[in-house]
């Protein structure tokens, strides 16, 4: 499974929780607006007195303080949710075998380079990420002319991937910083969807 269809799976598991959430969110909000309307009528019978206008003023909102909770409730399990889906993509990305995790950093590399001299930052932890790997980008970058990239001494806590520094810029491709970024997309595809 190349590193493409990694992120993508993920991305599609993570729809697929959202998904979940959504429908389970519509069956709680037919069972509070049922709720809902049952305290309605039993308010009308005790309140037979009261004038129509008013009766309608507090049906609305009821129905109003239902909808919120609901919508309260339903942020909360999308939000412990997507947590989940993206902690188990962190430690995925981290447990790649080496025969699908070089070439996923390899293209990140070859695609994040911009003058071809930069630093190469790595994770406290990183091991797989070294002299040979960089001197194997140089190689792929050598015909672009921008294969001059070193292995910095310095290392960072970024969670896997990598930093590519030069002079005082930084390009953060670190898994932590891409999957942020992939959550991100997801939040507000699902928000256009709750929302709609």
């Amino acid at each position: 499974m190349g590193a493409e269809q990694v992120i993508e799976k993920i991305l599609a598991d993570a729809r697929e929780q959202a998904e979940k959430v959504l429908n389970q969110a519509k069956e709680s909000q037919s069972g509070e607006d049922a709720k809902s309307e049952q305290q309605l009528q039993e308010y009308r019978r005790q309140t037979d007195a009261l004038a129509e206008k008013a009766a309608k003023a507090e049906q609305s909102h009821i129905l109003s303080a239902a909808r919120m909770e609901n919508a309260r409730l339903y942020l909360a399990e999308k939000t412990k949710i997507l947590k989940e889906v993206f902690d188990s993509a962190r430690q995925q990305l981290r447990s790649l075998p080496d025969h699908e995790f070089w070439p996923l950093m390899m293209r990140l590399m070859t695609s994040a380079v911009e003058a071809g001299d930069e630093q190469v930052i790595v994770d406290k932890n990183e091991g797989r990420i070294n002299w040979d790997f960089v001197n194997q980008a140089n190689r792929q970058l050598g015909s672009s002319g921008k294969g001059r990239l070193s292995l910095s001494d310095e290392r960072q806590g970024i969670e896997g991937g990598f930093i590519l520094k030069r002079g005082k810029i930084k390009t953060n491709v670190s898994l932590g910083v891409l999957l942020d970024q992939a959550r991100r997309q997801l939040e507000i595809e699902l928000a256009k969807e709750l929302f709609s």
